[in-house]
């Protein structure tokens, strides 16, 4: 069903501000991943975080703002029609406000980590409570979020359709999700002599995680609400 025009121009600017920010994000995470794969300061890989995390975080409260003032009603015409613009709404009877919501959440978590890695001198011990913990959360967020969004794209926990925009996606995201949880465990300091478990590891899972958020942000530019009425 159609949406009406001034719904459809409004949805349309906040969908493109949530896709860009995370192509904007997700190439900034990238980008610090492979300068620091390159051997390059830690602090500039931090810093190029941080300001790709200020754009997560925006796409991420964008696109709860979709959600909050998508159109549920039908008008007199029978095109979609949405009430008054909200900033904010708590909704969790919906599984698209939850997954939004969560999404949202993840990625001020996120923030507490970026933040928080600019620390010097932290024992392995600090370090895990600091900055693993909070990338552990923050990720598992986003693994259910992508997993709500998966279930609300197809009505039930998993489905193939390969020719729907929207589940290609949810689905891209889920996958960036995946490498993002990867690279958070891969993070962990052994308690003892504080090693890393795996740079490597933690620096690709985030480089190609990334990227599956900037193309999932591409894709994003393409869904349009269509107008009517």
């Amino acid at each position: 069903m159609l949406a009406a025009p001034a719904t459809a121009r409004r949805l349309r600017r906040v969908n493109w501000v949530s896709a860009t920010a995370f192509v904007i994000g997700g190439s900034l995470f990238a980008l610090g991943a492979a300068l620091a794969l390159s051997g390059a300061p830690a602090k500039t890989s931090s810093w190029i975080y941080l300001i790709g995390g200020v754009f997560f975080s925006t796409g991420g409260y964008a696109g709860l703002l979709q959600v909050v003032n998508g159109p549920r009603a039908v008008d007199a015409n029978g095109v979609l029609a949405a009430g008054r613009w909200r900033w904010w709404a708590r909704e969790p009877d919906r599984l698209e406000w939850l997954s939004a919501a969560a999404l949202f959440v993840g990625t001020l978590v996120f923030a507490i980590l970026l933040v928080d890695s600019f620390i010097e001198g932290l024992s392995a011990s600090a370090e895990n409570h600091l900055v693993w913990s909070p990338d552990m959360i923050g990720c598992t967020l986003f693994l259910v979020s992508g997993q709500m969004a998966i279930a609300e794209v197809c009505h039930r926990r998993w489905c193939w359709r390969s020719r729907d925009l929207g589940w290609w996606i949810v689905i891209v995201n889920q996958l960036g999700s995946i490498l993002f949880m990867a690279s958070a465990v891969a993070s962990f300091a052994r308690p003892v002599g504080g090693e890393i478990l795996s740079v490597a590891l933690a620096d690709w899972g985030t480089l190609t995680g990334a990227l599956c958020f900037a193309v999932a942000g591409g894709l994003q530019e393409l869904e349009r609400p269509a107008a009517g009425g």
